[in-house]
């Protein structure tokens, strides 16, 4: 009997190691399909086996007769130390590994679209490095065990040595943790876009988020300022790697509207716009941009009827053939229809439309209270010269407006998961999906828009 407990020993102890190398044998592979997942369950048989072995090892030396104890008593400590010796080995690869998922995990839990997706993601990321760290553990009470009974012998010096790879590896993962970053970026590269700088802002007012401006561009200091004139200095942090999602940010501004939308607004027009007079500059540059156009345009109700030209997602930007078909339909309802956004690309502007296309390029919108500015132009638009809504392509230099109370209708080919979240939260915010009879929706908007005192 005891003999055949000692042969069960030692076969398991031999079987753990064997699936401990067929796992390294394949970790210069582990980058193609399927083999970090086959590493992994190697990685847990070697574990498994060479705890079966150690308990079957201590069964054995439970069982020894007298006269077996001498014999016994060397089979076991060579069982018990191949066990120890591949235990230590094998957590140290799962240490390792345990790294790695943790830190591609994180990259994508980062940027998850949604604010409780990547809350979850870190969740998930904190059960990996947990297991990193009793893999640390495990490594280093195998390794103690072999120093204590042969503290000079080779398997105990590797053992040691991967014993110290795994706690590098599980302090790595601890430290992924310790360094989330849970700013929000502030765009400031022209390669973003301009009114993404409206949902950060609006998060930080509403949520209490945090906020990295994006340094050494040329809108840097006008972002910070815009952020400081909105008094969001204290959630200002220095600017790091590894930041949220801009996109989670929509979500966020969302929640704030649903509890309560009538404050929600309040509070960023406080913020964004204060209680200051627009200045006489932002006043002047649309009073003459208005007198210029034909008579009788600057008493009448408007609609601004955004122009987007871009090369990210170029499907998405106006189609002459569409501007023409809205330009009509805000006409026929009475209102003056104001063209913004880019310019027209290689076509007229139609008639009875007036060009404020690329306002936001004159001086007068590009000084260091530009973000302001640009807002202050829509505020005295709505004041003073009967702009009702505005109308266009899904953009988000749109959404600075809407946030401030202008009525908004988005046309998108398709539901917008980001925006849609606005929908029934932020005041008028419609959203028009291109299908059959838009348009006729979009006609009954535009004739309430016109109705209304």
């Amino acid at each position: 009997m005891v003999v055949a407990e000692a042969l069960a020993a030692q076969h398991i102890e031999r079987d753990a190691e064997s699936s401990l190398d067929a796992a390294l044998a394949l970790a210069t592979t582990l980058h193609a399909p399927g083999q970090r997942e086959r590493y992994r369950r190697l990685l847990d048989c070697a574990i498994e086996q060479a705890d079966r072995a150690l308990a079957a090892a201590e069964q054995e030396r439970a069982a020894l007769q007298e006269h077996e104890v001498a014999a016994g008593r060397e089979r076991i400590l060579a069982t018990a130390m191949g066990a120890r010796s591949t235990l230590a080995r094998a957590h140290a690869a799962r240490a390792a590994d345990a790294l790695h998922g943790a830190g591609q995990l994180s990259l994508s839990a980062q940027r998850a679209p949604t604010r409780d997706a990547c809350d979850d993601g870190w969740r998930r990321v904190e059960a990996i490095v947990a297991g990193a760290e009793a893999s640390a553990r495990a490594a280093a009470i195998s390794a103690s065990e072999l120093e204590g009974g042969s503290p000079r012998s080779k398997v105990a010096r590797a053992a040691r040595a991967a014993a110290h790879e795994a706690e590098v590896a599980a302090r790595a993962a601890r430290r992924i943790i310790e360094e989330r970053n849970h700013a929000y970026t502030f765009h400031t590269d022209g390669g973003f876009s301009f009114g993404e700088g409206w949902y950060v802002a609006a998060a930080a007012v509403l949520a209490g988020t945090a906020i990295q401006v994006e340094p050494g561009k040329a809108g840097t200091a006008q972002a910070e300022a815009f952020l400081r004139d909105a008094g969001l200095s204290d959630h200002l942090q220095a600017y790091r790697s590894r930041p949220r999602a801009v996109k989670q940010t929509t979500e966020i501004v969302a929640r704030a509207f649903k509890v309560d939308p009538s404050s929600a607004q309040g509070r960023l027009r406080a913020a964004f716009l204060a209680d200051a007079p627009i200045p006489g500059a932002v006043i002047a540059w649309v009073d003459r941009r208005l007198a210029e156009a034909q008579a009788g345009a600057s008493c009448r109700k408007k609609v601004l009827l955004w122009i987007r030209e871009g090369t990210h997602h170029p499907h998405r930007n106006t189609t002459l053939a569409e501007l023409l078909e809205l330009t009509d339909l805000v006409q026929r309802t009475g209102l003056v229809p104001v063209l913004t956004g880019d310019a027209l690309r290689d076509a007229r502007v139609p008639e009875g439309a007036i060009d404020m296309t690329l306002f936001w390029k004159d001086p007068t919108f590009r000084q260091l209270d530009m973000r302001r500015a640009q807002l202050q132009f829509f505020e005295h638009l709505k004041r003073t010269h009967g702009l009702v809504g505005q109308l266009g392509v899904t953009t988000a230099g749109m959404d600075g407006p809407a946030l401030m109370g202008l009525p908004t209708m988005y046309l998108t080919e398709a539901s917008n998961v980001r925006m849609r979240e606005w929908v029934g939260a932020v005041p008028g915010y419609q959203e028009i999906v291109r299908e059959g009879g838009y348009l006729e929706r979009v006609r009954h908007v535009l004739s309430e828009w016109a109705a209304a005192p």
